[in-house]
């Protein structure tokens, strides 16, 4: 096989437009009630997540860990769960999905600060783990 020349980018099927995909897809609301206590966290794990790569159509699966300080508004558990199990056949990266989750968590509950963690099984030999912050810096 020849080698490419160094000023040709290896190209392995990625067209940035799959970058937006799942940015805008609906989703179930995420439900809060009335936060009585002030000063702990909360901890929230969800060891099943899946969603669908857009690219190879291949599911990914994580171990979701989310932390935050609630404000005025607690998430609704229930309601959460079936907001998280909107992405099980959308096609986005878990980068984005990550990120997403957090804004929408954040738009639902207006925490403190939040933490969210997505740390996703090996894939060809690669371990990812993608941590967004809220407030975002």
């Amino acid at each position: 096989m020849a080698r490419k020349k160094a000023e040709e980018p290896l190209v392995y099927g990625y067209v940035p437009e799959l970058a937006l995909s799942g940015a805008d897809a609906p989703l179930p609301p995420i439900e809060t009630w009335p936060n009585q206590h002030r000063g702990y966290e909360i901890k929230i794990e969800c060891p099943e997540f899946t969603s669908v790569c857009p690219k190879t159509k291949l599911p990914d699966f994580g171990k979701l860990t989310l932390v935050y300080r609630p404000d005025k508004e607690c998430l609704e558990l229930k309601s959460f769960k079936y907001y998280l199990l909107g992405y099980r056949n959308m096609g986005i990266f878990y980068e984005n999905a990550v990120n997403r989750i957090l804004d929408d968590v954040v738009a639902a509950c207006k925490p403190a600060w939040a933490v969210l963690e997505g740390a996703f099984t090996t894939r060809g030999g690669m371990h990812s783990t993608i941590t967004a912050r809220h407030p975002r810096k």
